[in-house]
Parts: C-alpha cells; sequence; structure tokens
C-alpha cells in the first residue's frame, strides 16, 4: 500500500512538473497579424439559355390524365430530339404532376396534372426554333445563365483580380501601420458560384406566349457578374 501510495505521488509531481514547463515553453499569441479581404468582380454576357415547356391535363379519372399527358410529352420529346446537340441543345423532361380535385365536402370529382420539358443550351436560335415548332406544349419559363466553360473562364479571371487586390490591400495596410511590409500567414479563396448555375425562370402567361407555328420564341439574354472573394491573414513585418 505504502508503494502505491509513493507511485501515485511520484506520478503527480510528474504532471505538474510537465504542466509547468509546458506553460513555461508555450508559443507567445501571434502579434502583429492583420486580418483582411478582397473581392474580384467580372461581368459577362449569359452564355446559357433555358427554356421550360409545359403543359395540363384534366378529366374524370387519373388514367386518362396520364395518358394525355404522356401523349403530349412523347410528341414533344420526339421533335426535341431532331435538333438535339449536346451542349448547344439538350433536352431533359421536367416536373410531371398528378392530383385528385376534391369538392367543397371533400369528395374527389375528377384529376388533374401537369407535365415539363426542358430546352438547354448555348445555342439560342436551335432553342428557340425548337421550342416554336413543338404543338403539344407551351412556353412556361425562360431563363439565362452561364455554361459551365464560360463560368470557368470567368471565374479564372476574377480570382486573379482578387488576388492582386489583395496583395495590393495587405501592402497598403502594412504601410499604414508603420511597417515595411508583410508575409502570408494563410488564405482563403471562395467564388460566389459553388455549383452549376441554374438559369433564373421567369414565370409567363401561356397566352402571351402564343405564336405562329415555326415562330422562334423571341429571347434575348442579359449579363451577370462573378465575384470571388480572397481572404485571410498576414504577419506584418
Amino acid at each position: 500500500m505504502l508503494k502505491f501510495s509513493r507511485w501515485i505521488a511520484a506520478c503527480a509531481v510528474l504532471t505538474v512538473t510537465s504542466a509547468a514547463l509546458a506553460q513555461s515553453g508555450g508559443m507567445a499569441p501571434p502579434q502583429n497579424v492583420l486580418q483582411l479581404s478582397a473581392n474580384g468582380t467580372v461581368e459577362v454576357q449569359q452564355d446559357l439559355l433555358s427554356m421550360s415547356l409545359t403543359t395540363t391535363r384534366e378529366a374524370a379519372d387519373a388514367a386518362t390524365v396520364q395518358t394525355q399527358l404522356k401523349m403530349a410529352l412523347d410528341a414533344a420529346l420526339t421533335e426535341a430530339r431532331r435538333n438535339a446537340q449536346p451542349g448547344q441543345l439538350d433536352v431533359r423532361t421536367g416536373n410531371f404532376n398528378l392530383s385528385p380535385r376534391y369538392t367543397r365536402d371533400g369528395k374527389i370529382n375528377g384529376w388533374q396534372g401537369s407535365t415539363e420539358l426542358v430546352l438547354e443550351g448555348r445555342d439560342f436560335p436551335r432553342i428557340t426554333q425548337t421550342a416554336g415548332r413543338i404543338s403539344t406544349l407551351t412556353v412556361g419559363g425562360i431563363g439565362f445563365g452561364l455554361s459551365n466553360e464560360q463560368r470557368a473562364k470567368v471565374e479564372t479571371e476574377a480570382q486573379t483580380l482578387a488576388i492582386n487586390n489583395f496583395k495590393q490591400k495587405a501592402d497598403e495596410l502594412s504601410r499604414g501601420f508603420g511597417f515595411t511590409g508583410y508575409t502570408l500567414r494563410e488564405v482563403s479563396v471562395n467564388s460566389n458560384q459553388g455549383g452549376p448555375v441554374r438559369p433564373r425562370m421567369m414565370a409567363m402567361e401561356a397566352s402571351a406566349m402564343k405564336m405562329a407555328s415555326d415562330a422562334p420564341v423571341p429571347v434575348e439574354a442579359g449579363k451577370t457578374s462573378v465575384v470571388v472573394n480572397v481572404s485571410g491573414s498576414v504577419q506584418l513585418k
């Protein structure tokens, strides 16, 4: 029992001694460290067009509505696939909804549904002309964005601007505080577009989109800004 007590005491002394050594030999908190951030912004023309074509059907039973929607979508797909080209005109199906209609007392008195076809790509004339030739669906929305290729190119330009702005800002602030320069401690680079950009869809009334057969849908893209932020800390010297 005595030996065990002596062993505990020895361990306690060793622990205290190690803690004291760690405390006395610990690193001092960093001094003259400056936190800052800078942005790089590039304005670019949107080069990606997305068109949503939709239709709705109503009937007394669900099977009839589903069949009518399928026929309308199949006809639209057949027409759209004739002009499909990867990157220029990509075709995909969108939402497909089927739901009952209720009377005031909660009983089902019919069914309604909708289907969607999305045309997307960089070839605006090809997309708009294809949409004009589809007679079973009407345009429900138009949106613009950036293609992956355009976004990658512009982000590189914005990143270069952000880094240069960060370095210039760090140099100006270090000299403003009376130092001769700085060294980089840590840095992070972030873009405001972390993933593929989805065009913002703009709803339009179906009646406004009625047009002559084969007539292209009128569209006009705008510009958008790609912003890259560089933030971090520097050691003034």
